[in-house]
């Protein structure tokens, strides 16, 4: 479903169980349960990303099930998000996620964000979607799939890892990504904890713990629980652009795995980020080919935003064209004397 959030300096901020509370605060997973395994063909961290998680807050609040902000109030299903719609015109492949039976199939709906769309009618708002019944009462469903993607009808036989569609942008969503389901007996439970959504109390939370992994009880297979492990933040995007970076540009994909020209008269700089902590520090850095560093800002998260885009122009050294060669954009987060998260992307200027 869609992040109701702007795109300004300011991520998720996050509180964290400790570990051993943690440990303690969820039943095992009930009996009968299909043992999940992961239901896209991504690199979960790299290729893409979970940007929302069940909402584990019965009450008018919002909270995720690691105590952190990775979800909005009544979320009901754990979002597998793609970094930019290049990478959904390209195709990631949504598989069953456990055996069993696909029930219902809807397609035919458009890939277009709720910002050109105003949202999809009534009923549905999941878009293009397929449902699985894996028998004894359990069903998944996948949801925001991408049109004439889907590979599947109503009837066919599925194991885990047949692949059932790809991921999109159909129905209310703002980013392309797939919304994974899972229901016991038209009962929706968080994956991660095997707890049934909407119900009991939200986890008690302290400050400033370590992220601890998904817990032993979850619905998810021991390999997947490896793989998805929490994470509260991810660089969804870095590199340079010819232009005063857009933000609107760079989730279509328009300055990735671009060559630039050396005699661009404007070079931008660009980032966007997931998570964080209210107070992190953000650092952005250019590195031109001879080790110079050319540009670097840094910036504080001063509120609870779920996603955050940075772009900025970046001034020549000297006049005249750049320096042909390899340029690297750096982005760091920090949480006081901590470094959260380092990552870089290199961009090649001739």
């Amino acid at each position: 479903m869609r992040v109701p959030a702007g795109y300004r300096w300011g991520l998720a901020a996050l509180l964290f169980l400790p570990p051993a509370a943690l440990g303690a605060a969820f039943a095992q997973a009930p009996a009968g349960a299909p043992a999940l395994e992961v239901p896209v063909r991504c690199r979960i961290g790299a290729d893409c990303f979970v940007q929302n998680y069940v909402d584990a807050d019965p009450g008018p609040g919002m909270r995720d099930f690691a105590c952190g902000r990775l979800t909005y109030d009544g979320h009901k299903g754990t979002d597998f998000r793609l970094s930019d719609l290049e990478a959904m015109r390209r195709g990631v492949a949504v598989v069953a996620a456990a055996p069993g039976t696909v029930v219902r199939v809807r397609d035919g709906m458009d890939d277009v964000s709720i910002r050109q769309s105003g949202g999809a009618p009534t009923g549905r708002e999941a878009g293009n979607a397929v449902v699985v019944d894996h028998g004894n009462g359990w069903e998944t469903q996948y949801s925001h799939l991408k049109r004439g993607s889907i590979a599947v009808k109503p009837g066919d036989r599925v194991e885990a890892g047949t692949v059932l569609a790809q991921v999109g942008l159909s129905g209310n969503t703002e980013f392309p990504h797939v919304d994974f389901g899972i229901r016991h007996d038209g009962h929706t439970l968080d994956p991660y904890t095997g707890k049934e959504v909407g119900t009991g109390e939200a986890p008690a939370c302290s400050a400033d713990q370590d992220i601890a992994p998904v817990p032993s009880g979850t619905l998810w297979s021991a390999e997947a629980r490896r793989t998805l492990a929490y994470r509260p933040s991810a660089v969804l995007g870095a590199g340079l652009a010819p232009e005063a970076p857009k933000a609107e540009v760079a989730r279509n994909g328009g300055y990735g795995g671009r060559t630039l020209p050396a005699d661009t008269p404007v070079l931008g700089v660009w980032t966007e980020l997931m998570g964080g902590r209210q107070g992190d520090r953000v650092t952005l850095e250019v590195t031109g080919p001879d080790g110079r560093r050319l540009f670097r800002n840094e910036g504080a998260v001063p509120r609870p935003l779920a996603v955050l885009f940075f772009g900025t122009e970046v001034k020549k050294p000297a006049p005249g064209s750049w320096v042909p060669g390899p340029y690297r954009v750096t982005v760091t987060l920090r949480h006081g004397d901590e470094t959260v998260l380092r990552e870089e992307r290199q961009v090649e200027m001739r």
